[in-house]
């Protein structure tokens, strides 16, 4: 197969979308199938565009068997509502003339896209349109159920525009992929028909990340006793998690002498996740730490931890919860009902989302109880090996990508005929 993936967040970005757009883009081209992207430069979590690369301008590379395409992107320094929609809409801007180019030219056999950020998924269906294709929406998190509720559509026309324009994209699509199944069951609402949705639930490498006995080198590094037990986050700090409770949890276990918090990770709430630390002994700071590492990281954990915000813990495994089960260790999460909840009750302890108390209690259970930690561990491992294994979700999607081209039969769309029209070779069947 032919592959073109459009997605705002790529490698070498360590956290979130662009860390599983990535590993399954080189995957996928491991396999044997042509991969291109259209993408931008890293910036994410920080914000800021890493170095290596330029933001104002387009650049070529090719990564682990895959032809990439950075376009230029618009990074704001403080990012407010309106500032991300702007920044989102600069990469939709500028990756609409690739795409067409591509879409006319390469001409995939599948347009695979990403969400967030919808704001691009409109030129994945125009290239697909153009080259005959299939249309491919996998969604990550539903932007507009997040922006909801996080309160950043505030006036109820704008509420009910942005569900109706969303709806209207959606039904758009060949095919639309969700991390799980409640986000799925979201989508009917919008009109999409059930046939035309399914899992693509995210992954972990369970041969980079497993349990390990070894002296842990952070334990060395960070100073730490061989009895001090460790309650660690790792990822982004940011709105949606609902880090800066943890500022309140760690005061609230201040009487455990031997509970220590590390706290690894970057995004836009870090200064005020700095603030909050201030005077506390049982925490320590690092930054985002390099993906060669994320096995000592997650090793250096007794405990996990996971807050949520309201609203946002109900559809499915955060990203880096993957991590933390692979590493056989219990985590602490928050989470309303639904498979966050439901995973998180057999491999840790749940409470709900924004109660910091009861999270602090939590962490004080286990911290006070090492036996129902390596039982709770065990479960977190077991789960992993048998649900999450790279190469069995990547395989799985593979399958739905080349059933959906199966489905559309190669059909050439009105749009493409009648460009072929002004070219010729646009006629030419696809090889």
């Amino acid at each position: 197969m032919k592959i073109l993936i459009i997605g705002l967040n790529f490698a070498p970005e360590l956290i979130g979308v662009g860390k599983y757009t990535g590993e399954m883009a080189a995957w996928i081209a491991g396999e044997g199938h042509e991969v291109r992207v259209i993408t931008a430069p890293p910036y994410y979590p920080a914000w800021e565009v890493d170095r290596a690369y330029r933001a104002g301008r387009y650049c070529r590379e090719h990564w682990h068997g895959v032809d990439v395409l950075r376009c230029p992107l618009w990074v704001p320094k403080s990012p407010s509502a309106l500032k991300r929609i702007i920044h989102l809409m600069s990469f939709a801007l500028t990756s609409l003339p690739p795409a067409v180019w591509l879409g006319l030219t390469w001409r995939p056999d599948v347009v695979w896209t990403v969400e967030p950020t919808a704001c691009a998924a409109p030129n994945a269906w125009i290239a697909a349109r153009l080259g005959g294709g299939s249309a491919c929406l996998h969604i990550q998190d539903l932007e507009v159920e997040a922006a909801l509720g996080l309160r950043m559509l505030t006036r109820s026309w704008l509420m009910k525009t942005a569900v109706r324009a969303y709806g209207t994209l959606l039904r758009r699509f060949d095919h639309i992929s969700t991390i799980s199944l409640q986000m799925r069951e979201q989508l009917p609402s919008y009109g999409v028909s059930p046939r035309r949705c399914g899992i693509f639930s995210n992954w972990v490498d369970i041969n980079q990340i497993f349990p390990s006995d070894a002296p842990n080198p952070y334990r060395i590094e960070l100073g730490l006793a061989d009895d001090t037990i460790v309650a660690l986050y790792a990822g982004n700090l940011g709105r949606k998690q609902g880090v800066e409770s943890l500022a309140k949890v760690a005061r609230l276990c201040r009487d455990i002498s031997n509970l220590h918090f590390v706290i690894a990770g970057d995004g836009v709430l870090r200064p005020q996740v700095e603030q909050g630390m201030q005077g506390l002994d049982n925490v320590t700071l690092l930054p985002l730490q390099p993906a060669e590492r994320m096995n000592d990281l997650l090793n250096l954990a007794d405990i996990h931890l996971l807050p949520q915000r309201p609203l946002t813990a109900c559809f499915a495994l955060p990203s880096k919860y993957g991590g933390m089960l692979a590493s056989g260790r219990p985590a602490v999460v928050q989470a309303d009902e639904g498979e966050l909840g439901r995973v998180g009750r057999t491999c840790g302890l749940v409470v709900r989302p924004g109660e910091t108390t009861a999270m602090a209690d939590a962490v004080r259970a286990l911290a006070l109880d090492p036996a129902r930690r390596t039982k709770l561990g065990h479960a977190a491992r077991r789960y992993a090996l048998a649900h999450l294994s790279k190469d069995h979700v990547l395989s799985r999607h593979i399958d739905q990508m080349s059933d959906v081209i199966r489905k559309r039969g190669g059909r050439r769309p009105r749009l493409q005929r009648l460009l072929a029209i002004l070219h010729p070779k646009l006629a030419a069947p696809r090889r």
